[in-house]
């Protein structure tokens, strides 16, 4: 399927008008809602096309490609990438997805033989990046490294998160412990909100705990400056927000860290033995050890990669850039997920501050109660029984693929059910109501007990 020109696109002046006519140039099934945008991502047709034209390039001269031109392709879009997150060049680096970076840190961090570090992590935390410190326990034993879980009950304040981390430091101090590193996202996952990571990596470096920042919600749905927020270390999905094809994420580490960093988690060519020489066949070059060790690993498919700096043209030219995509992410997420309240009248999970949902994902109260209702709940609200809570959420979760077309994340938060929402420059309010219609009759479903059957 040829990409659209782009004097057919919808236009409001000189950049593409945001909305739903917008579909047609992205490769979706014509009858699907793609109302979870912030789960897997996706690309326009025009970047598809530029990613498979990279694939036979590196089809048509095998080697020459991947000894000699790959490199350079994949420095052009680490510096694109770079300009996005104002960090310099080379503290930026490929990999497949958030969850290899934070893999990559941990599996580099050498743990103190005196058996005092701890990992710090928020019970937001995404499922994989907990396991991730639960196997260096595992594996490294519990006299070695332990685990501190700072548990968070939505809404929060900002100020309420950071004093959280700040009392755990504390305690892990009065155990004759060491808060060794945290782990903490830019905009979790589920629920899906701002978290205060700025403010979290100035913290950090005050009581000397290192930042490891999960920023797989990040870029491309909010602003990003690596330098401002000096994070110790970095990454953030490239498929979820930037319009990239699946299978691509930045992985930053600031210089005063790179030593830390001795291999990617894939050792291949460009790591450096201390203790003895060893052939690389690849062209020698004058780039870091850091960059060297992630620039070719194996012969993975890198246009994912490559097409990034594509995507980010893309994304300037024909949707007017950054600023103006996360603007209107941001006020139809906004006023979306507030209609979808309003109809099923519930609420929106927001602080005092309006701060967490200043992103491209919301989360909206479903009238369904686990186990016995709510202070808040309302005449008409669905008590679902406890045992029940699992076999409800999978038939729904199938039920909204099967007769909906569409999909939205469940999940369980204060006793109730929620959904997660996200926006995305091909949606607008006529999704939000398609959203809403679909969820009032899931919740009239399940409460006529559909569900068991």
């Amino acid at each position: 399927m040829a990409s659209t020109n782009q004097t057919e696109l919808p236009s409001r002046g000189k950049y593409l008008e945001f909305g739903g006519e917008v579909k047609k140039l992205f490769p979706f099934a014509q009858d699907w809602v793609n109302l979870n945008h912030g789960s897997y991502g996706t690309m326009p047709l025009e970047i598809r096309d530029k990613f498979r034209a990279y694939q036979d390039l590196s089809e048509a001269e095998p080697d020459k490609f991947i000894r000699y031109d790959l490199g350079l392709l994949i420095d052009e879009s680490r510096e694109a990438v770079a300009k996005i997150v104002n960090a310099p060049t080379d503290t930026v680096v490929f990999v497949p997805n958030a969850t290899e970076a934070v893999n990559t840190v941990f599996r580099n961090i050498k743990w103190a033989e005196d058996g005092k570090d701890v990992i710090i992590f928020f019970s937001t935390i995404y499922p994989a990046c907990a396991k991730i410190a639960d196997y260096m326990v595992e594996y490294f034993g519990t006299s070695r490294v332990g685990i501190h879980e700072i548990p968070l009950s939505y809404p929060l304040e900002d100020e309420d998160i950071i004093q959280q981390f700040r009392d755990a430091v504390s305690e892990i101090e009065k155990q004759g412990k060491r808060a060794r590193i945290c782990t903490f996202d830019v905009v979790s996952s589920n629920p899906g909100l701002v978290f205060p990571w700025e403010e979290m990596c100035k913290a950090c470096k005050e009581l000397g705990v290192l930042s490891m920042v999960d920023g797989a919600q990040g870029i491309g749905m909010v602003k990003l400056d690596l330098a401002a927020a000096d994070p110790d270390f970095f990454t953030s999905n490239c498929h979820k927000w930037l319009h990239v094809p699946r299978g691509c994420a930045i992985l930053y580490c600031p210089e005063r860290n790179q030593g830390l960093i001795r291999t990617a988690l894939s050792i291949s060519h460009g790591y450096l033995p201390k203790a003895t020489v060893r052939r690389s066949p690849l062209p020698p070059n004058t780039k870091s050890e850091f960059v060297n060790n992630f620039e070719l690993v194996g012969t993975r498919d890198r246009s994912q990669e490559i097409v990034t700096k594509d995507a980010i043209a893309w994304r300037r030219d024909v949707c007017g850039g950054e600023d103006r995509i996360m603007a209107y992410l941001w006020d139809l997420n906004k006023k979306g997920s507030k209609y979808v309240a309003q109809e099923l009248g519930t609420e929106v999970l927001e602080n005092k501050k309006g701060t967490l949902t200043n992103c491209a994902m919301a989360n909206v109260a479903l009238p369904i109660w686990l186990g016995d209702k709510g202070a808040a709940a309302r005449d008409g609200d669905v008590a679902l029984p406890e045992d029940d809570a699992g076999s409800a959420h999978q038939w729904m979760m199938k039920t909204q693929k099967d007769d909906y077309r569409t999909l939205m994340p469940l999940f369980a938060l204060g006793g109730r059910v929620w959904v997660r929402l996200s926006s995305q420059i091909y949606l607008d309010m006529k999704d939000y109501e398609y959203a809403a219609k679909v969820l009032k009759d899931l919740i009239r479903r399940v409460s006529e007990g559909e569900y068991k059957q």
